[in-house]
């Protein structure tokens, strides 16, 4: 089913249900390629997507009672390091639940930093929140920043990007050492971090008029800028969502259709790419909705046209780093009503999925029918999530999706223990995270290449 209008991590989510049991670990040899590791951690609840760096992984989960807490593993085993409560302060549910910005600080070392409830919680208080950086494997605290309001802190390179005052007017991001939390220069307005490197780091500057904005690291000065209006035409609104994504030179990014309740008018939206190295914009597709569950807008984008009577087209795979169409098939070609879209992992076929009943697919390069026997696709576990039951929360926030294996021929769930496409969860030096629909946190490291996933 096509999801016109979301920002993916809460949007297409997932059911959060509380998951019990233990830790369980394993390794197995293939003869004819590397070892492979994997494990899996079922004493947690898991609703951010998980960050890593240092061989730790860290993900926000929530516990029995509604409340929040961050969650420290040790990459190699699935083995709980430390925990700590964790609370959320400005955050819009449109966003998700924050995951903790996990930055290394050097050689198998890093620092998480998340946001923790506030120290003084009297209603006088102007603080709602305390940012607390600690050391990724002991969890010893290494400094704390009260906060008014925030979206939650973000890795930008060698440091910490942190949007402040979210909720005010006075809102603006400081760039912090992740070592001292010294404020080494900020920006005026809410901004995202969208990329980063050692030396630069991209934001989405969030406006009425928004802007892709390039600075150095080291001083924060402008390298480039690049009014997404620009890319796409005027009309843009980011109330519908937006993702970015990047692989090689290029950042690839979607913003989605807004309409707006009074005007009944639609925005603009559609997919873009800008180098990065100038800002350039390198390809445009307006006018295209991103489906889901498919990849990353850099990595594997599917996408369907809709026409100005706001009339759905076929669907196409992209070529994220030159927007051409890999592969399509046609509106005629597509089934009435009561399907979800299911992919395989090589993404090669376009399945629609109807539960418990033999759907259809269609090969992607091709355009041509396929047989659905023995042909298998991944879909959202739970088409009809419901918000987590936060306490002191505002209401509307999800877990981050998840994925199951789908017998697209008799539209029930596979036994398989397979795990999700990389697609799907993306890869960083070799290590795939992923959540499944009790919360529980998989990991397994297969040696793929580094690329983003749905959710970044």
């Amino acid at each position: 089913m096509t999801r016109p209008h979301a920002k993916p991590p809460l949007v297409l989510a997932a059911a959060a249900l509380l998951a019990g049991g233990a830790l369980t670990s394993c390794s197995s040899d293939e003869p004819a390629g590397p070892t492979v590791k994997s494990w899996q951690n079922t004493q947690m609840n898991a609703v951010s997507r998980a960050t890593m760096g240092a061989g730790v992984a860290a993900a926000t989960s929530m516990r029995s009672d509604g409340s929040l807490e961050t969650v420290t593993l040790d990459l190699a085993t699935g083995k709980r390091l430390w925990a700590t409560p964790a609370t959320m302060a400005g955050r819009l549910p449109g966003m998700g639940v924050q995951a903790p910005a996990t930055v290394e600080t050097g050689p198998g070392q890093a620092v998480v930093v998340a946001v923790d409830p506030a120290k003084d919680a009297s209603k006088s208080s102007r603080w709602k929140a305390t940012v607390v950086a600690r050391d990724a494997k002991t969890g010893r605290q290494k400094w704390a920043r009260p906060i008014e309001s925030t979206f939650g802190p973000q890795r930008c390179g060698p440091y910490v990007c942190l949007s402040e005052n979210t909720a005010l007017s006075s809102a603006k991001m400081v760039v912090l050492d992740p070592q001292t939390g010294k404020t080494l220069w900020q920006l005026a307005g809410i901004a995202e971090v969208e990329w980063s490197n050692a030396t630069q780091v991209v934001l989405l500057r969030l406006a009425s008029h928004p802007v892709l904005e390039a600075h150095s690291l080291k001083t924060g000065k402008v390298v480039w800028q690049v009014p997404i209006e620009q890319a796409l035409g005027a009309g843009v609104d980011l109330s519908g969502g937006w993702a970015f994504g990047a692989t090689g030179d290029k950042l690839v990014g979607y913003v989605a259709p807004y309409t707006n309740p009074q005007t009944k008018k639609t925005s603009t939206f559609g997919l873009f790419s800008v180098r990065l190295d100038d800002g350039v914009v390198d390809w445009m597709r307006p006018s295209v909705v991103r489906v889901y569950p498919s990849g990353n807008p850099a990595f594997a984008p599917v996408v369907r046209p809709v026409d100005e009577q706001g009339q759905y087209g076929g669907f196409a795979r992209l070529d994220g780093e030159t927007g051409r169409v890999l592969g399509q098939i046609t509106p005629t070609q597509v089934p009435g009503s009561g399907w979800w879209l299911a992919f395989p992992s090589a993404m090669d076929k376009l399945g629609f999925l109807k539960h418990d009943a033999a759907g259809s697919a269609f090969d992607l390069k091709t355009g041509e029918p396929a047989s659905v026997k023995g042909t298998t696709g991944w879909s959202f576990c739970v088409t009809d999530p419901r918000p987590l039951p936060l306490s002191g929360a505002t209401p509307g926030f999800y877990a981050i999706a998840a994925l199951c294996e789908f017998d697209l021929a008799t539209g029930k769930r596979t036994s398989s223990a397979s795990a999700p496409p990389a697609w799907f969860t993306g890869s960083q030096n070799g290590w795939r995270l992923w959540r499944d629909e009790k919360g529980a946190l998989h990991a397994v490291n297969d040696g793929s290449a580094t690329t983003p996933g749905m959710y970044g």
